[in-house]
């Protein structure tokens, strides 16, 4: 895996990292919009397995506020980050596109407007006719307020509902906090944890109809983990009833992290897809 930093047309900063950057002979490579919460390194073991399988590339980047990237900005909106994903695109001369989670939020919406030739996404956090809901973020801002950052992460994490531990009650989630608050994932959590509420805000923002996502690629794969929170097959389904050309998988016994883990079923059924 190599890693550089790529500018942006706004004058900005974007750290990029390529697996199989020497296979770029063999096709255009495919571009990982990640997940909120997490950086690019934390898919180094899906873009080996992906690149691997595929045969081309695979271009995964820090989105502002992580890595080596620019900050997020404090109005953040998706276009920020339909604008960088067109940057990469451009730079890596991919039309590709996977995206995770808020990535296939940002992904979906990008590839209405961007030469995006084929795209896969996994557990989207899109919001579809009102699809997402974030009741939470105002206890959340309370917590940021005074000061008690282990508070406002556990209530972001019930919020979002993605993981095993967003099950625990509110006061125990936040003792766990402050028990892993020196660990790396703990660290990282609270440094992304400001990025990922102005996202949250933002894909409501953006909530709209199924319909203009018919601008999408004929060539769409969505996949949901069987085990994922309801709401991401929710907006899903919409999307899937409107785009004709869409392909529509539930990956049995997955959950909604299993992208990080890069289980084999995934990998094949994405390499099938974007190898034509």
């Amino acid at each position: 895996m190599t890693s550089k930093n790529i500018k942006t047309p706004d004058g900005g900063t974007l750290e990029l990292l390529s697996t199989g950057a020497e296979l770029a002979s063999a096709g255009s490579g495919v571009v990982v919009v990640p997940a909120s919460m997490v950086t690019a390194a934390d898919y180094t073991k899906f873009a080996q397995k992906l690149s691997a399988e595929l045969g081309r590339p695979v271009h995964t980047f820090n989105r502002r506020g992580r890595g080596s990237s620019s900050p997020q900005a404090e109005d953040y909106t998706l276009d920020a980050d339909i604008r960088d994903l067109d940057a990469v695109m451009k730079h890596t001369s991919s039309t590709d596109v996977f995206g995770h989670s808020f990535g296939g939020a940002v992904a979906l919406h990008a590839a209405r407007t961007l030469p995006v030739e084929r795209l896969a996404v996994y557990d989207p956090a899109v919001s579809v006719n009102h699809s997402v809901k974030a009741d939470w973020t105002a206890e959340y801002e309370r917590a940021t307020a005074s000061g008690d950052d282990d508070r406002a992460l556990a209530v972001l994490t019930k919020g979002l509902e993605t993981g095993a531990f967003s099950r625990m009650p509110l006061s125990m989630l936040t003792i766990a906090n402050k028990l892993t608050a020196g660990t790396h994932v703990g660290k990282q959590m609270r440094e992304l944890m400001r990025t990922g509420v102005r996202e949250i805000k933002a894909i409501i923002a953006a909530d709209m109809p199924a319909e203009p996502f018919l601008k999408l690629p004929l060539e769409t794969l969505i996949i949901v983990g069987e085990k994922s929170p309801a709401y991401f097959g929710v907006a899903c389904g919409q999307i899937h009833d409107v785009l004709s050309g869409s392909s529509y998988t539930i990956l049995q016994g997955a959950g909604h992290d299993s992208v990080l883990r890069a289980p084999d079923k995934l990998i094949t059924e994405l390499s099938d897809f974007f190898a034509g």
